[in-house]
């Protein structure tokens, strides 16, 4: 028994050996903007609808799930430890009806900022400018913070109300979205014109504008990127003694789905929205494979001397874009 109990042992030891990575990789998330070569920005975000298919509360503790499997505290819980981890890491979350339980150190700028990322057409624009004055409010006295970009994906329809005193008047850089009409959307791919410089008033003139873009397809990740724990899309698997190691692969992969979208966008600059609804209820599983695809794509691009680079959300660039877009007389 004894002898049997050492060899078992034995073998545990050794299965545990086995399993183990060789070397521990720390992953390089630097974020720089690199002039003159493609900036894939990557922007994780989850889009928590503030009452849909159920109320705001079975939203937010995760009841009533056999209407939609959703935990909006599942989210927050998540994201927080995950952005703690790497403070190269960005988040973009709009909804301030749950924000509360969200800790002011991990703020450093605010998306849209209302209490829910009201409709467009059909919202009276004083119920428009309470909603978001009342979620504005609550960042500026709890965090300091002036919300500075638009992020209205999802409602449908779209005013030059939300344009001019929603965004420019409240001080916005940009304003991005996602609905538009299909046709409409196809021909501003064919024409190189998602992104805009959005005039919200005739009368009032340049000071109504603001650089706005229109997602190339929905706010949602390409295809093969999508990394919530139940998604089935190939992970960035780059630990070369175990099987299906494909770091290679994935790299190509990447580059070309990066390059698709650079064919239709005018500036060197494109954006990846990495979310879609309700995810992030498990925040590690993406931003782990976020983290290795900046990685090993910036890590290839110096060493082959290639034409892109990979990095978190900076919001410099936006500014970059909307000089260059204003030049440009883009409308």
């Amino acid at each position: 028994m004894a002898v049997h109990g050492a060899w078992t042992l034995i073998l545990v030891t050794l299965m545990s050996i086995w399993c183990v990575e060789p070397k521990y990789i720390i992953y390089n998330t630097t974020s720089k903007i690199v002039p003159g070569k493609l900036n894939v920005h990557l922007v994780a975000h989850t889009h928590d609808d503030v009452g849909w298919l159920k109320t705001v509360d079975q939203y937010y503790v995760g009841s009533n799930n056999s209407i939609q499997g959703a935990c909006v505290q599942n989210v927050l819980d998540s994201i927080v430890p995950a952005l703690l981890a790497d403070k190269n890491r960005k988040f973009i979350y709009v909804e301030q009806a749950t924000t509360f339980c969200i800790f002011p150190e991990m703020v450093e700028r605010s998306e849209n900022g209302g209490m829910c990322m009201h409709d467009e057409a059909a919202p009276h624009y004083i119920d428009m400018i309470d909603q978001t004055t009342l979620g504005h409010r609550f960042i500026k006295r709890e965090f300091n913070i002036t919300p500075r970009i638009g992020w209205q994906i999802d409602p449908f329809g779209h005013s030059a109300v939300q344009a001019y005193l929603l965004s420019a008047e409240v001080g916005f850089d940009s304003l991005f979205f996602a609905r538009i009409d299909y046709q409409d959307r196809a021909k501003r791919k064919d024409e190189k014109s998602l992104e805009v410089v959005w005039r919200g008033s005739k009368s009032l003139g340049s000071s109504s504008q603001i650089f706005a873009g229109a997602f190339p397809e929905n706010y949602e990740p390409p295809s093969n990127f999508y990394y919530e724990v139940n998604d089935d899309s190939p992970i960035v698997q780059d630990n070369m003694e175990l099987f299906d190691y494909n770091v290679p692969q994935r790299v190509n992969e990447f580059v070309a789905a990066a390059l698709s979208q650079a064919n239709i966008t005018r500036t060197n600059h494109v954006m990846w929205t990495m979310g879609t609804d309700f995810k992030y209820q498990y925040a590690h599983t993406w931003f782990r494979q976020m983290d290795k695809f900046i990685h090993y794509v910036n890590q290839v691009s110096v060493l082959q001397d290639l034409s892109y680079a990979c990095l978190y959300l900076l919001s410099p660039a936006f500014s970059a874009l909307s000089t260059w877009l204003s030049c440009s007389h883009l409308n």
